[in-house]
């Protein structure tokens, strides 16, 4: 996301609170939808869908008394567009410390747009064995419209419909020293 600096936030759809209660229902919903937490495993995707996933992994273990397997998958080369990302992309690990053969995997992210760091998410978690099933988790879902790819969320926050011109910023402490999802433009020229 090029010039990230120089956007101008038109309006603030979620606070801190709105943050922590939506994210506290799709952790019920996780739960209420597999019966339990038995064979969950929560997968965040690099960067911001990392922290939201810890965040659902500690509602879920609140809510069942059991904390569901928990990993990360980074999928920088994964993605279809790595030649506009730059001529030395920064990977981090992927983090799959358990096997997910067998288990429900749910795959947590900040935003869904058009579906293509999903379908990235997915290319490498079949890396990785053979799911039972799995499922995507999104605090915000920018709408069918923009979708490139058939993928939709199972459990999503809000949904926040858009223009093709605006942004959706997901800010989180570990990253923004706040807690708000914001819609932002850039700056006419």
């Amino acid at each position: 996301m090029a010039d990230e600096f120089h956007l101008i936030e038109k309006s603030r759809i979620m606070d801190n609170a709105r943050m922590k209660r939506a994210l506290s229902r799709l952790a019920s919903e996780i739960v209420e939808e597999n019966q339990g937490a038995k064979d969950l495993y929560i997968v965040g995707i690099r960067r911001r869908g990392v922290p939201l996933a810890e965040r659902i992994v500690d509602k879920i273990e609140a809510i069942e008394g059991v904390r569901p397997k928990y990993g990360i998958l980074d999928i920088t080369l994964y993605r279809d567009d790595l030649s506009t990302v730059g001529a030395n992309p920064i990977v981090n690990r992927t983090e799959l410390d358990d096997d997910i053969e067998g288990k429900i995997v749910v795959l947590v992210d900040d935003v869904l747009y058009t579906g293509r760091t999903i379908r990235a998410a997915m290319d490498q978690l079949m890396d990785f064995g053979r799911p039972k099933k799995v499922q995507l988790a999104v605090l915000i879902d920018r709408g069918r419209e923009h979708r490139e790819l058939p993928i939709q969320a199972d459990f999503v926050g809000k949904i926040v419909p858009t223009k093709q011109t605006e942004i959706i910023k997901v800010m989180l402490k570990e990253f923004d020293d706040v807690e708000a999802v914001g819609i932002f433009e850039r700056p006419s020229v």
